[in-house]
């Protein structure tokens, strides 16, 4: 409990000791009202002081304004009637208390598990100055500094590993407990946790830009896009509490009024009143307010424990509609780790003709143009490479040596007018031209994600109906890929703008309610996670554009993640539209039980903070999602 969590229960005790003793007291009058009303304001003043301030403020309509209406009118009562028993009202004071602490207590305590579970944001660098390691801020690292990560600390900021070898616990960032061994030359992301050897990390990012500070943003900015949930409960309360004051201000006059008037019976002023101060107990909004927020909060929650990244609650309630998930092929279902397999029809040798290609593709992060340089094996001499054009969706055309270099698909062959000759094996196929003549092709091929067989079947069990793929990859290659995963549909060969218009066209085939997922990783899947219904990136090796642009982001890559989001966000849902309907079902039966006399002012504390804790604490499951 923080602070002021233990004031609040200091001050529930000292009431509850404070009536249980004035009952045994044999007091009468001013002087056992004075003394109740002692208790009363123990509990109550800071109830009394909002709604003061609320009406001040010309926003009296909330459920300080109910509260403290509802018990001043209780004293009122038991003034009026000399009854003397100021009990219900400090009783409603009282349990309403203990229900706002304990509604504080399980938020804060939702708040510290995804604190806790998002404990990535580093203290401090380590670097180097005249043989002794000197800890700064992480903000004050500059881009390509060499910064010393020891065993037990957090890697500070992102960057390549030049000396060093180590096992990395990502288990905060991708929610997996295996750990990852690098090496000199890995690229590495901060938020791990060097659990063996010392490393020097040449960073590549500054702390604004790197891993652990746009997670840290997303998950802290979560709550600030509310679901059409939250926005219901929203609008709901502000028509709702008004409107129950005017119904009980209504039950307090009118039958008084109807039974004096026009019935030429006696008011029953006090039974009316009291009536319709119970009925305003009841109906104290506080179930519904404080648990639908709640709910999405830890579900976001519990999707970042198992590296799912929700950039909101309207995300989330998105992703639990989705009917239709729509993939790319590379570094999404496939490694993105390409192999040169084969080099046909050259009569160069192959190693120019790669040393050609890889120099021409020596500016692209493409991992085709990775694969081509992987294979070449040399370090690349980029003062030999001028007058690098990329061609999207076709290839590089460059200057190497003075010699225009062509390295790129079919189309890009046709483009140039270059003759070219097909290849018979499945693979991508990169034909090479050289100052306009054909020199050959170059086979690479790609290998499948461990999980992406699974992932299909996953997502079905999920309820998603259809599965696409889109890939500007050739036919033969694409649909050998559809066929080993069991994807329904396939398009193959299409540039960026060809994959938002395929989209474009699946939208069109749904209806309203269905939702569609795009999942991709490249920075030429930005366009299309945005006009999706909802973009999912793979985050640690998406480039920076898919994840600004996707509304979820996947930590570790793991396509399997998808179906378990799917999931998280139904678990959620389900739970939000289970509090609502228990709220609102309750609250109204028991206000009907107030409007008729038949429930009284305790009955009225059971259904505001019985129902509100019932609430709280279902919301609270959405934080369990492992076994999903």
């Amino acid at each position: 409990m923080n602070k002021k969590q233990k004031k609040m229960l200091i001050r529930i005790i000292l009431a509850a000791v404070m009536v249980i003793v004035f009952n045994f007291i044999p007091l009468e009058g001013l002087p056992r009202l004075i003394l109740y009303l002692a208790a009363y304001l123990v509990i109550g003043y800071d109830i009394l002081r909002k709604a003061w301030k609320g009406i001040l403020n010309r926003r009296m309509f909330d459920e300080n304004f109910l509260m403290a209406i509802a018990t001043v009118g209780a004293f009122a009562l038991a003034i009026y009637s000399r009854s003397g028993d100021y009990n219900e009202a400090i009783a409603v004071m009282l349990f309403y208390q203990i229900g706002e602490l304990f509604q504080s207590y399980a938020v804060g305590k939702s708040r510290r598990n995804i604190s806790a579970l998002m404990d990535i944001r580093p203290d401090y660098a380590n670097i180097e100055r005249d043989g002794k390691l000197e800890q700064v801020d992480p903000d004050e690292v500059e881009i390509d500094s060499v910064i010393v990560v020891q065993p037990g600390e957090k890697v500070p900021l992102d960057g390549i590993v030049l000396e060093g070898n180590s096992t990395l616990n990502t288990s905060a960032l991708t929610g997996e407990s295996l750990p990852r061994d690098v090496k000199q030359g890995d690229e590495i992301i901060s938020g791990c946790i060097n659990m063996t050897g010392v490393l020097k990390i040449r960073t590549t990012k500054e702390f604004g830009e790197s891993t652990v500070s746009k997670i840290l943003e997303l998950v802290e900015n979560s709550s600030s896009r509310k679901s059409k949930s939250e926005d219901f409960i929203s609008k709901f309360a502000r028509i709702y509490t008004p409107a129950v004051c005017y119904g009980a201000l209504a039950l307090a006059l009118l039958p008084p009024l109807v039974q004096m008037l026009f019935l030429g019976g006696t008011a029953q002023w006090g039974t009316w009143i009291y009536r319709a101060l119970t009925f305003l107990v009841i109906s104290c909004p506080c179930a519904l307010v404080i648990s639908i927020p709640l709910s999405f909060f830890a579900g976001i929650g519990g999707a970042s424990k198992e590296g799912v990244l929700i950039k909101g609650s309207n995300y989330m309630e998105t992703l639990s509609k989705t009917k239709y998930v729509v993939f790319d092929k590379t570094g999404t279902l496939t490694k993105g780790v390409f192999e040169v397999t084969a080099i046909h029809h050259n009569e160069m040798d192959e190693k120019k003709l790669l040393e050609y290609a890889a120099l021409a593709e020596c500016a692209s992060s493409h991992p085709i143009s990775k694969s081509l340089q992987k294979a070449y094996g040399q370090e690349i001499e980029r003062n030999r490479v001028h007058d690098i054009q990329e061609i999207s969706g076709h290839g590089v055309v460059a200057k190497v040596d003075g010699h225009e270099v062509a390295a790129g698909n079919s189309k890009l062959m046709k483009k140039l007018g270059v003759e070219y000759k097909d290849c018979h094996k499945v693979g991508t196929i990169i034909h090479i031209a050289i100052d306009g003549k054909y020199e050959g092709h170059i086979v690479i091929s790609d290998v499948l994600k461990p999980h992406a067989e699974e992932v299909v079947s996953r997502l079905r069990k999920a309820g998603v109906k259809k599965t696409v793929m889109l890939t500007g990859d050739a036919r033969a290659v694409a649909e050998q890929a559809a066929k080993a995963l069991g994807i329904d549909e396939v398009y193959s060969e299409l540039l960026p703008g060809d994959k938002v218009e395929k989209v474009e066209a699946l939208l069109k085939q749904k209806t309203e309610k269905e939702k569609l997922a795009f999942v991709g990783d490249g920075i030429n899947d930005a366009p299309v996670l945005t006009r999706a219904d909802i973009g999912i990136a793979m985050g640690a090796l998406g480039s920076d554009a898919a994840i600004e642009a996707a509304d979820v982001v996947l930590m570790d890559d793991d396509p399997l993640k998808i179906s378990k989001a799917i999931k998280i966000s139904r678990k959620c849902l389900n739970i939000v539209y289970q509090n609502i309907a228990f709220a609102l079902v309750i609250k109204f039966g028991c206000l009907a039980l107030g409007a008729v006399g038949i429930a009284n002012m305790w009955f009225a504390i059971f259904a505001d903070v019985g129902v509100m804790i019932l609430a709280v604490l279902n919301a609270i499951r959405a934080l369990r999602v492992h076994n999903l």
